[in-house]
């Protein structure tokens, strides 16, 4: 520990954000550069508590060694900090970008002070290491001859390709979309991921000997079982994709549609894609409402921003976040106080006021003129006290609240309820428990011999960093499978 003193002496501070007018122009990343000095600073603010909350399982699920690169940050040694960041996590670049930092909120400095900046350090750290050249290509040694068959190249596909390909097995990885990335590449937008940070991180991959199939839809374009067949290990990593749907009057009008129906689309508009009319989806001059509160609604937001909505509002069935922690929400668990994503506070900017966002509003139904929609008719509600049995607050409408609002768009960001179940996990007749996720034992493996399950699938909707995690855990238990005997880390946080 470097720096003593260090959270006394320096205040937290992130990177700025470029100006609204200026990154609304664009599909950049919204923030500017900041200094390295800058980084060492906060780093030096990392306290070397005795017991590193930030690295627990309320923190970090990937057990990532947070003070001790925090101090390698401060001292300006690098290359140490890149091999300590990639001992536990196979992609920093990603998470440090878009995980919503969990570590944060459970640092011991954020129990009465605002915590150490470490997202922002661990995509420092990843970025200097690409630059100086100590992340590179590094094939194994060695190949064990057998193979595997990875489905999906999301955060968890592509950790568990990685891991097991660093053991020098032959793996092969299968994406239904037509590029690589899965959520990475087509349901994060480009203003928080660039994608060419993604592909610098698939072409990497691709040079350790990983192979990758594009407009390879298992299931569907080619039968699962001819996978298990062919190889001696299946693990899927398909994700939750199976929207949570507004069962509502209108809901079939025309206008009216789920965000990863829209926001995929912008993501190859910016790669050079043309969208055909008949399909495309764009917010430019209209009134649009987004529903749902979540990364997936803001999202939207940003995007119909960029694109030219003339105005843009979002609902939000849950009441408004408290400014900070409740009696109930105690440090270090992950708090659930009211934040301003960088899209919410363009909108914000723009719209000149305090917030787009109504919270505790129901839809009643949905109305339209020749086919498309153009009302929206939605009351407020009001929660009582959670039943003590099961923590459910009871729900009721507001006496003489109903309201109307003029729409053109309205995008369905309410979450994902499971993976989608036409396809492989029917074809391969994969039990599912009870929230109708793909079911596994501890060892990641369904209930077809061979075949295991990571990520989302069988978690259901997470972060990125439980992906990572999820997929490293598989591709331990695979090679444990394949080889009696594993040399990769247990992902001591997954149950």
């Amino acid at each position: 520990m470097g720096a003593i003193k260090g959270f006394m002496e320096f205040e937290r501070e992130t990177p700025p954000g470029r100006p609204v007018k200026e990154r609304l122009k664009d599909q950049k990343e919204c923030y500017a550069p900041f200094p390295e000095d800058k980084y060492k600073e906060q780093g030096a603010r990392c306290m070397d508590c005795g017991v590193p909350f930030c690295q627990s399982e309320t923190g970090c699920p990937l057990g990532n060694l947070i003070p001790d690169w925090n101090d390698m940050v401060y001292r300006g040694r690098y290359e140490e900090a890149v091999e300590l960041l990639l001992k536990t996590n196979n992609f920093p670049e990603f998470t440090g970008r878009i995980c919503p930092a969990p570590c944060e909120g459970a640092c011991v400095l954020a129990i009465n002070e605002p915590a150490v900046t470490i997202c922002d350090i661990e995509e420092m750290i990843a970025e200097k290491g690409f630059e100086e050249g100590f992340i590179q290509a590094k094939p194994p040694e060695s190949r064990t001859g057998k193979k595997i068959a990875i489905v999906g190249s999301g955060p968890a596909g592509l950790a568990c390709a990685a891991q097991l390909n660093s053991v020098g097995h032959n793996v092969t990885v299968f994406e239904k979309d037509d590029r690589i990335g899965g959520l990475l590449m087509y349901g994060i937008p480009h203003f928080k991921l660039d994608k060419d940070i993604v592909k610098r991180r698939i072409k990497l991959m691709q040079d350790e000997g990983i192979i990758f199939k594009t407009g390879m839809h298992i299931g569907v374009d080619k039968p699962a079982k001819e996978l298990k067949d062919e190889f001696d290990a299946v693990v899927l990593c398909g994700g939750s994709q199976k929207p949570r749907d507004l069962p509502v009057e209108g809901r079939d009008l025309d206008g009216v549609h789920f965000a990863m129906d829209f926001l995929p689309q912008q993501n190859k508009r910016n790669e050079g894609d043309i969208i055909p009319d008949d399909i495309s989806i764009t917010a430019k001059d209209k009134n649009v409402l987004i529903i749902g509160g979540g990364d997936t609604g803001s999202d939207c937001v940003g995007t119909s921003l960029r694109q030219g909505a003339k105005s843009v509002t979002t609902f939000e069935l849950l009441p408004e976040p408290p400014r900070s922690r409740t009696d109930n929400n105690p440090w270090p668990q992950w708090p659930k106080t009211f934040r301003v994503s960088s899209s919410h506070e363009e909108a914000n900017e723009r719209e000149g006021k305090e917030k787009i966002t109504e919270y505790c509003v129901a839809t009643k139904k949905l109305t339209g003129k020749d086919g498309n929609v153009s009302k929206i008719h939605g009351v407020k509600m009001v929660f009582g006290e959670p039943d003590p049995q099961t923590g459910r607050a009871s729900m009721n409408e507001v006496p003489e609240s109903e309201f109307e609002l003029d729409v053109d768009l309205i995008l369905l960001a309410m979450g994902f309820v499971h993976p989608i179940h036409e396809g492989m996990v029917k074809e391969l007749g994969l039990d599912l428990d009870e929230r109708e996720n793909v079911s596994c034992d501890t060892n990641k493996m369904t209930s077809v011999e061979g075949v295991f399950v990571a990520g989302d699938m069988t978690r259901g909707q997470s972060l990125v960093v439980w992906a990572i995690a999820e997929g490293r855990e598989a591709a331990r238990s695979v090679d444990q499978y394949l080889m009696k005997t594993t040399k990769l880390p247990h992902s001591q946080f997954l149950k």
